[in-house]
């Protein structure tokens, strides 16, 4: 065969490994860092940075009106992701000594601190070890837009800003009840959230500056700047409702924290669909792949195509399909694998449905370098399927498929010489209802990430529902 004219392919492990490793996003934060740090040494400042043994840790803040849970929903956001919990009280207190010495000053003539030395405190705190290996949650701060403007102009930046919100009457309503434990700093209500314990009871104490009067003033204040400082963070921010029980907040907050920011990096959709026979995977791949511009490979389709070419791997498959017997695994990953390694598939990427349908196919076509970065099982309930399958039938002449429930023939004429499809009796159909989920569950538990999409419903509602999953990152599994 000339060698011109072979297929081009491209081994897929280059694409898996670069997504694999973060390189493309790790090149971006090396670089961020250098721009924003502008060390005299890049070379040897990169390398610092290398040495670490992450650098994926939480960067998070936290900001809202006063009486809106910030201080509460810190902390249980800081415990559950064991990080460490910064505000502007406890980064005075275990600042440097000439940083706190000066600090004082301010607070001691109940000054507001200058930006430049709040800027120098928090660059301090930030390059303690708590902060650099666990990462840190920041609670109502920054205040200011030049604040937060001045953080980002030293590189402090977070990743997520949860902003919690809630109507101001309810906020001094809150305000009222609100009481403090002296020994911890725990925040308690005496309407919403009172202690259990009589000793913690006993000790708790009104919060100075939360008078009706304080708090209508410090609403005020925060108003006139929250539209400031939201805009700094508007690309990385999510607004929660704070008026609901703290558990529901906290529950937001966390699936919100659990979501990965869109990155710039190259990528490649790998998408494999899953589902029993007549779930639609045909039609959801043709779907996906022409609005996005990615290869739809079925296998069932390739099989075919190899024998009609007469490859040699055709030829092996097409002998033991004569004989009605399972084409083995080894000759149909050979087949696929020569048209996943293409240039098309490797540039654009590819949606492969009819594949695998063991764990032990999954497991073959991960070893092979083919690792998706999608997983979609439709879900289709077995009724339904009889009911898709069992009653389609096609036009022998025209090659028109009719469904006679949803679909019937417009005249007689074509009604009377319609035929069904052997392989559509309900006997058929449950046999291969039965051997789908004979496997399902052990390639569910291959693929963790695997998403499912309820699949008994219209064909573009189904589609809607993929595509808001494709264009989205995974959500982040914190450790």
């Amino acid at each position: 065969m000339d060698q011109s004219k072979r297929p081009l392919l491209i081994p897929p492990e280059f694409a898996t490994y670069a997504e694999q490793h973060g390189i493309f996003d790790l090149y971006k934060r090396l670089l961020e860092q250098v721009i924003t740090t502008k060390p005299d040494n890049p070379i040897k400042f990169l390398i610092e940075l290398l040495k670490r043994d992450n650098n994926d840790v939480p960067q998070i803040v936290i900001l809202g009106p006063p009486a809106s849970g910030k201080r509460t929903i810190s902390k249980m956001v800081s415990s559950k992701l064991r990080t460490a919990h910064i505000t502007p009280d406890n980064l005075i207190s275990d600042a440097e000594s000439n940083l706190k010495s000066e600090a004082q000053v301010f607070v001691q003539k109940n000054q507001t601190l200058p930006t430049e030395l709040w800027v120098k405190i928090l660059e301090e705190r930030m390059k303690l070890f708590d902060c650099v290996k666990k990462g840190w949650v920041m609670e109502g701060f920054p205040q200011t837009r030049e604040q937060a403007q001045a953080l980002q102009a030293v590189g402090i930046y977070p990743k997520h800003c949860v902003i919690l919100d809630s109507p101001d009457t309810v906020l001094i309503e809150r305000a009222q009840g609100k009481r403090v434990d002296p020994t911890n700093g725990d925040i308690y209500h005496t309407t919403f959230d009172w202690p259990s314990n009589s000793d913690v009871q006993n000790r708790l104490k009104e919060v100075e500056g939360y008078t009706e009067e304080d708090m209508i003033n410090k609403l005020i204040v925060y108003h006139r700047h929250f539209e400031g400082i939201a805009e700094c963070y508007t690309k990385c921010s999510k607004v929660i409702n704070a008026d609901q029980p703290k558990a529901d907040v906290f529950s937001q907050v966390y699936t919100f924290l659990s979501g990965q920011s869109r990155s710039n990096a190259p990528h490649t959709p790998r998408i494999v669909l899953l589902g029993p026979t007549g779930s639609g995977k045909g039609v959801q791949a043709s779907l996906v792949a022409n609005k996005y511009n990615i290869v739809n490979v079925s296998c069932g389709h390739l099989m075919k195509q190899a024998i009609a070419d007469e490859t040699k791997q055709g030829m092996a498959a097409k002998a033991y399909i004569d004989r009605g017997m399972m084409v083995p695994d080894n000759i149909v990953m050979s087949i696929l694998s020569a048209r996943l390694s293409q240039l098309d598939c490797v540039s654009r990427g590819w949606v492969l449905h009819g594949y695998p349908r063991t764990r032990e196919q999954a497991e073959s076509l991960t070893k092979d370098g083919f690792v998706p970065n999608r997983v979609f099982f439709l879900d289709v309930p077995n009724d339904s399927v009889l009911e898709r399958l069992t009653l389609r039938e096609t036009d022998p002449i025209t090659g028109e498929r009719y469904h006679m429930l949803y679909n019937p023939p417009q005249s007689q004429e074509v009604k009377d010489r319609l035929c069904k499809h052997p392989s559509d009796t309900e006997e058929e159909v449950r046999k291969r209802l039965a051997q789908y989920h004979t496997y399902v569950e052990e390639i569910a538990d291959f693929y963790l990430d695997s998403q499912h999409v309820n699949a008994d419903q219209d064909p573009h509602t189904v589609f809607e529902c993929i595509e808001s999953m494709v264009v989205n990152p995974l959500p982040k599994h914190f450790p």
